[in-house]
């Protein structure tokens, strides 16, 4: 039931936008230059004057459609193989210059590259990213990056541009997403297309649709407490807390200036609710919507942060909103590919459990974990590249079916001999190893106590054994349980372990 209101609401929006413009017109994700989807139907879609026959040519295949009393048509051409041939899909109507003909279309692998901030950081502000910009010259990687708009209603139009991927179109793309593509691009040899739809700072609740948080009981919260913020913004209050905070700023400023400290960050002027990018479904509405139900072979995703001061709820939440993204393109389970946040000073670790967790309980979903590159007081690193391989890696086998290790080790079972811990892991690969200076971040609590000390931690025969001389009988382990650590273990295959507890509440 609710993927018929999703689906419905597709519909309604296209009606009511086909409703003001009749002409033939296409989708705005089909421009010169696109890249449609391999080995499935790939549905091609726009206006037309009510009654309309429009007729769509591509690769040797026709298909026709006659719009609907709204004005909307769509044709479905048939499955593919992947080609490098640029060629034209034309669309006619019943008017003789009634014509459209896009030209550089490519058929190959189509990915949909979102979250928040760390997605839409860009390729130039990567570390070597300029480097990797200035040497792509690829004409068979397209980009295509949505624009950033918020919409209080589903939308059906977007307006951009495939482009080809060399330095001034790469620079300013989502820099995961580029080196994600380039791998892609490397492993499968095809032509890939890459759409980027990411805004900065917005929580996964923004890129969920509506009816699906109205009929989810633990998540209708998430309304009405948007709800209740709009009814009680104040502007003048705003305005009035944001001047104090600058005269606090500005003193803490100069004193730590005088001491040599850190400098303290700038306040930032609070942001109306009703119009926050934050505010629940309006990004999906204005930059998922209008894409679906294009084909595509899946996501990748990067976020969390936003959400990790309600991870428990966002163990509910990821899984719903990756649910809503499938039943609304009509595609099954298409794999859904997303990075466990990095550590950070300011990113408790119950998040990353909420996206393990996630990743469990979710079919057809791989997690790259980057223990070992996130910076402490950056919530952005800059280290893009492995970020994008580890996610390719995870497409080769999620989505290609490619028989390798793509995950690092993943805590499953722990026992207790004397004063000793044991851990074993799935996904240990070729078996486990230390990073340089040996295990670290481990802590150990006794049997029926919770507090946690630091312990020693070896491998041994593939397993990990904990041990504290605070601690005779061991009743928990954690690893990474902190804002900020550096990943030490991995498997021989180079992938971090995610961090873990043992004694996480049933």
């Amino acid at each position: 039931m609710k993927s018929m209101r999703i689906v419905g609401s597709w519909i309604a929006a296209v009606m009511l936008a086909a409703g003001a413009a009749q002409a033939l017109s296409l989708n705005g994700m089909f421009t010169e230059g696109a890249v449609l989807q391999q080995r499935v139907p790939v549905p091609v879609w726009g206006t037309a004057e009510p009654g309309e026959e429009v007729v769509v040519t591509f690769a040797g295949a026709t298909r026709r459609a006659r719009a609907s009393d709204g004005g909307c048509w769509m044709v479905r051409l048939p499955a593919m193989r992947a080609s490098s041939e640029p060629r034209s899909l034309t669309v006619t109507g019943k008017a003789p210059d009634s014509k459209i003909e896009i030209a550089g279309v490519l058929v190959g692998e189509v990915w949909i590259c979102s979250g928040q901030s760390n997605m839409q950081w860009t390729l130039g502000a990567s570390e070597g990213g300029t480097n990797a910009a200035a040497e792509a010259k690829d004409p068979l990687l397209r980009l295509y990056k949505v624009p950033m708009v918020k919409a209080d209603a589903p939308q059906c139009a977007v307006t951009s541009q495939w482009t080809s991927c060399e330095f001034t179109n790469s620079i300013g793309f989502s820099g995961v997403a580029f080196y994600f593509g380039r791998e892609l691009r490397t492993l499968r040899g095809v032509p890939v297309g890459l759409v980027q739809t990411a805004w900065g700072g917005t929580p996964a609740e923004s890129w969920t649709p509506r009816p699906i948080l109205e009929g989810h009981a633990d998540l209708k919260a998430i309304l009405d407490d948007h709800a209740k913020a709009v009814a009680d913004f104040s502007q003048p209050k705003a305005d009035e807390n944001y001047a104090k905070a600058l005269v606090a700023w500005s003193n803490a400023t100069a004193k730590a200036k005088a001491e040599t400290r850190e400098l303290p960050q700038r306040p930032r002027r609070a942001e109306p609710p009703a119009d926050s990018p934050k505010r629940p479904c309006c990004l999906y509405n204005a930059m998922i919507h209008p894409l679906v139900p294009y084909a595509i072979r899946g996501a990748i995703w990067y976020q969390g942060e936003s959400n990790s001061g309600r991870a428990k709820q966002y163990e509910t939440l990821f899984p719903v909103m990756i649910g809503s993204w499938r039943q609304a393109w009509g595609q099954g389970d298409f794999p859904f590919l997303f990075v466990q946040i990095a550590p950070h000073n300011g990113m408790v670790p119950e998040i990353r459990e909420a996206q393990l967790v996630s990743w469990m309980k979710t079919p057809k979903t791989a997690m790259a974990v980057i223990a070992d590159v996130g910076e402490e007081k950056d919530i952005h690193p800059k280290k893009k590249e492995p970020v994008g391989k580890r996610l390719a890696l995870a497409a080769q086998a999620v989505a290609y079916g490619e028989d390798l290790v793509h995950s690092g080790p993943l805590f499953r079972v722990m026992t207790v001999h004397g004063n000793r811990a044991i851990v074993e892991f799935s996904h240990a690969g070729s078996g486990l190893v230390a990073a340089e200076g040996g295990l670290k971040d481990f802590t150990l609590a006794a049997a029926g106590s919770t507090n946690f000390v630091p312990a020693q931690a070896v491998i041994e025969r593939g397993r990990v054994v904990v041990t504290s001389p605070e601690v005779a009988v061991p009743g928990a382990v954690r690893y990474g349980w902190s804002n900020w650590f550096v990943g030490s273990l991995f498997n021989r295959e180079g992938l971090p372990a995610t961090p873990f507890r043992t004694d996480r509440p049933r």
